[in-house]
């Protein structure tokens, strides 16, 4: 039953994000844990295996659409990305060019690349990112929700880019470097990774519908990640090379207008933004009219 009622987003596994994002008893998983495709890395490393290798694929219908999915488990190993949970995710992507479905729908929860799995981890990500644009290519639509515990970082990050659109919660954090990797290297005095406030107006998932890299952002509820992902599967974008060009002049303009920023605050005020102050209080649909009212970023 705990599959069926379970309602909070940022605290469900996998499968329970499947069960309450997608419609009732429709997923027909491919490669279960009954075939025990786990990692055989791990062992080496003295490491608990997990049957699905920490990522659950398959068809299910969104709407009563068929698409197909892929939920990653943050709670086994955050999310990492090895050599057996790429391919599975690679696998579900040559699928949708054979099945072609409505789209295909990324559920993110991940920190990036497997230490233990290293270069299978690196060289899995690239397969992934190349597998997402040919299915993007053939006309189906690749959509992300983050919104996980782990949020999405490093390959996991860049994989999220590369999505036709993206829904995120308010918990969702997205970032190629995670706070604690640029504490590391850059010292507590460039980004203290203790300062969770700090961390969420950083890589937030506000401070990142607010820069456009999010299409939408919705309550922690599984009732409104569905809801939000069926509105963006109506969505048809069009891209061309004039398209393509703007968008990097626009990447190009905010690494140069956001260069001696600090802190979310900076970028906010920046971007016109009044109270930024209140900005982390707000709720999800007051900050969509500010957002909405001022134009966007651009």
């Amino acid at each position: 039953m705990r599959l069926k009622t379970f309602r909070s987003y940022f605290e469900a596994t996998a499968r329970q994000r499947v069960a309450g994002v997608f419609d009732k008893n429709s997923f027909a998983e491919l490669c279960p844990p009954s075939e025990q495709f786990g990692s055989p890395h791990l062992k080496h490393f003295n490491i608990p295996l997990s049957f699905d290798d920490g990522v659950v694929v398959g068809d299910v219908l969104l709407g009563g659409m068929k698409i197909c999915c892929a939920a990653q488990e943050g709670r086994f190993m955050g999310g990492a990305i090895g050599e057996v949970h790429s391919a599975k995710i690679v696998g579900i992507l040559k699928r949708c060019l054979k099945k072609k479905p409505e789209a295909m729908v990324f559920l993110f929860d991940s920190g990036g690349v497997r230490l233990q799995e290293a270069n299978a981890g690196e060289i899995g990500v690239a397969e992934i990112i190349r597998a997402l644009l040919d299915v993007r290519y053939a006309g189906i639509p690749v959509i992300g929700a983050i919104g996980g515990s782990c949020g999405v970082f490093g390959g996991a990050g860049i994989i999220s880019g590369c999505c036709d659109a993206l829904v995120v919660s308010e918990e969702a954090r997205i970032g190629v470097s995670g706070p604690e990797v640029i504490e590391t290297n850059m010292g507590v005095d460039v980004f203290d990774s203790r300062d969770r406030a700090l961390v969420w107006r950083t890589c937030g998932g506000k401070h990142r519908y607010i820069l456009e890299m999010a299409d939408d952002i919705v309550e922690n509820s599984m009732e409104a990640f569905r809801n939000a992902l069926i509105k963006l599967m109506k969505i048809k974008k069009t891209y061309d090379l004039a398209g393509l060009e703007k968008e990097h002049e626009i990447l190009k303009k905010r690494s140069t207008d956001f260069s001696d920023c600090r802190d979310g605050f900076d970028v906010w005020r920046k971007i016109g933004f009044s109270d930024v102050e209140k900005i982390p209080s707000l709720t999800v649909e007051d900050l969509k009219a500010q957002q909405k009212n001022r134009g966007g970023v651009k």
